[in-house]
């Protein structure tokens, strides 16, 4: 759990090389942006170009490859099922904003008009160039990351990346947690992350006292906001409200 902005990219290109120049373009200006790292575009392709049930989740790429399958929902014979679609072909890079936040992964991806899946020949009804993906961007506001310059940094940068990528005509959706991406009101941003901070810290605090009461240890709880310098204030805030 955490802020985070999600977004969907589609392009109606035909061509490879049309959906490859638009990745390339969001790159260049992603390099424009300060970021702390962005990575090379990465392309495959092939039919599928992955096999997403055979993915190896040490394969360093594996996070990308998720992001880039698609996931349907589908009725066969009256009964509801659901499967992931690889893509037949990827073209997509990946940013590291900032200390303390997500990587972020933005692409294209094109994808079979129909897949087999357990023996149901499915209709995947995903046309053109499409590609969804979040960034989880609360914990850039860390302080021993660089606090709220930092996570404004990072979180900012990606808004005004998608920006760009609506100028290039391919931002379909974006939905953003800490409501910037509507108001662009950095003062409100401060107040949503600070919020979202105490929350986070204040039910991992409740978690602990539960986890205590029944005689368990709270080694177990891997949560980010406890590794804030400044976590019992945080928490204390969090009961409060």
């Amino acid at each position: 759990m955490g802020l985070t902005i999600s977004y969907t990219l589609t392009s109606k290109v035909e061509r490879p090389e049309d959906a490859r120049s638009l990745v390339e373009k969001l790159r260049d200006r992603a390099s424009e942006l300060s970021f702390k790292e962005v990575g090379e575009i990465l392309e495959l392709q092939g039919r599928p170009a992955y096999d997403h049930k055979k993915l190896d989740r040490n394969d360093p790429l594996a996070r990308l490859k998720i992001h880039a399958s698609n996931y349907l929902q589908y009725s066969f014979n009256g009964e509801k099922y659901n499967a992931w679609v690889p893509p037949d072909h990827l073209i997509a890079f990946t940013i590291h904003p900032g200390n303390g936040c997500a990587l972020a992964d933005f692409g294209l991806c094109s994808y079979a008009e129909t897949i087999t899946d357990d023996g149901r020949r499915v209709a995947t009804n995903l046309q053109g160039w499409q590609w969804q993906s979040f960034c989880k961007t609360q914990y850039a506001s860390n302080p021993n990351c660089g606090g709220l310059p930092n996570f404004l940094h990072c979180h900012v940068g990606l808004v005004k990346l998608l920006d760009y990528a609506a100028e290039l005509g391919i931002l379909a959706r974006v939905v953003d947690e800490g409501g910037y991406w509507k108001n662009r009101d950095a003062a409100a941003l401060v107040k949503q992350i600070e919020h979202w901070n105490q929350m986070m810290a204040g039910a991992v605090g409740q978690m602990k006292d539960t986890l205590e009461k029944l005689g368990e240890g709270t080694q177990s709880i891997m949560a980010e906001i406890v590794k804030f310098p400044n976590f019992e204030h945080l928490e204390a805030k969090g009961r409060n409200e």
